[in-house]
């Protein structure tokens, strides 16, 4: 298995508790999105699976063992935590050959990586020419050199075009569907939307959430059904007999709240009153995501207070 197993896992620094009794799975076949607001602890958690960090207590294992304790560890695990940290004076190339035989893999994968990372034509220039976006593609060749089957990624998005941003989306989804275990770090909730089957959420370094990102975002929904009809006085009707209420329109579009499309669907029915369009609104993973995290982030910004004429 080349599962990620966190149990109980714990780093204070000082007095800050950065990670606090952090338990959970990362499972091969899925991408799993990781969560959190500043200071949350994530970061933390991924220097501490990669052997960066040690614990103050707990574990952090990939397929049952300290990463410390693997042979040849980017044949096992692959990981981007910081595009920056490429030596600049080096050509990617270079960059990747030097991994590449400090880990006895072939050099041929070198090529094969960066032609996959959509690098080959600058294979030559010196890494310090590079935008942060070929610097994230240069550190996501170099997390795949190995063919791991486990892929660790913070904010792979970070600095890549749109283009970038299809690929790595397309690239994380094909790892997953070819068994590997993907843990995914970030910051943007509609690109995690895009790409993650399963949610890790931290708070404070706790763990806030485990589950599969349908099932988040279903609890910490509230039912809610857009309709749109030719004869909204009528509906409102049923619907108050019904005890719900049909909310003010919006372009010709009319909200209730705490309804199933379903259930909006066979009161007009039976009235007999025409439905053009009935759909069940569902919150956004961002929306889920601030409801749970409201009273775990660490820096927020207050809105500003107006100034009174004196």
């Amino acid at each position: 298995m080349t599962s990620i197993d966190v149990q109980d896992l714990t780093k204070v620094y000082g007095t800050t508790r950065a990670v606090d009794a952090l338990t959970f799975g990362v499972r091969p076949g899925r991408v799993t999105g990781f969560l959190g607001p500043n200071g949350a602890g994530k970061s933390t958690t991924m220097r501490l699976v990669l052997g960066l960090d040690r614990p103050t207590s707990g574990t952090a294992t990939v397929g049952g063992r300290a990463y410390a304790a693997l042979e040849d560890p980017l044949r096992h695990v692959g990981a981007l935590l910081d595009a920056q940290a490429a030596h600049g004076s080096r050509t990617a190339r270079g960059h990747l050959l030097a991994l590449a035989v400090s880990n006895r893999l072939p050099a041929r994968r070198v090529d094969e990586v960066l032609e996959e990372a959509g690098l080959m034509s600058v294979a030559g220039h010196r890494i310090k020419t590079f935008s942060l976006g070929m610097r994230q593609r240069l550190g996501i060749a170099a997390a795949l050199l190995g063919d791991p089957g486990v892929v660790m990624l913070d904010e792979p998005s970070n600095g890549l075009d749109p283009e970038g941003i299809i690929w790595i989306r397309e690239l994380m989804r094909r790892l997953a569907g070819e068994g590997r275990t993907v843990l995914v770090s970030s910051h943007l909730m509609n690109e995690t939307a895009t790409f993650a089957d399963h949610l890790v959420v931290l708070g404070r370094g706790r763990l806030l959430a485990d589950t599969p990102m349908r099932e988040f975002i279903e609890g910490h929904s509230h039912p809610r059904v857009r309709v749109r009809t030719t004869d909204p006085d009528a509906l409102r009707g049923v619907l108050s007999g019904k005890g719900y209420v049909l909310g003010a329109a919006q372009d010709g579009r009319w909200t209730v709240e705490g309804a199933k499309a379903e259930e909006v669907g066979a009161i007009a029915a039976r009235a007999g009153i025409p439905v053009l369009e009935l759909a069940d609104e569902q919150a956004s993973l961002e929306q889920a995501y601030l409801a749970l995290t409201a009273d775990e982030t660490q820096f927020a910004a207050t809105a500003p207070t107006t100034r009174q004429e004196v």
